[in-house]
């Protein structure tokens, strides 16, 4: 059974940080490339970034280029996100997703609000 479990969110104020984990069990972490979609309240979702499973080719969106890293794990079958320079509308719920599954978690809560 594919299991994809995030964790790390949470409230935050404007120019904080989080870290974000993506655990990853159920199939072959390591052959998969990765990314990391948002959806904010009302919003559809947006892809945030990606890595390949050698970590050699990381990608974001250009609303998140420079702020954030994406890496991965792959002795842990694990995915992250180092979220830095948060800003309000980086609200949403982040999901994990294996790149052309329909696979995803049940997503974590990130707010930032003061």
């Amino acid at each position: 059974e594919v299991q994809l479990v995030e964790s790390g969110g949470g409230l935050v104020q404007p120019g904080g940080s989080l870290r974000l984990s993506c655990a990853a069990s159920g199939f072959t972490f390591s052959y998969y490339t990765m990314s990391w979609v948002r959806q904010a309240p009302g919003k559809g979702l947006e892809w945030v970034s990606g890595i390949n499973s050698g970590s050699s080719r990381l990608s974001y969106a250009d609303s998140v280029k420079g702020r954030f890293t994406v890496s991965r794990d792959n002795a842990k079958n694990t995915l992250y996100l180092q979220m830095n320079s948060l800003k309000p509308e980086d609200t949403a719920v982040y999901y994990c997703a294996p790149e052309g599954t329909g696979w995803r978690g049940q997503g974590t809560q990130v707010t930032v609000s003061s």
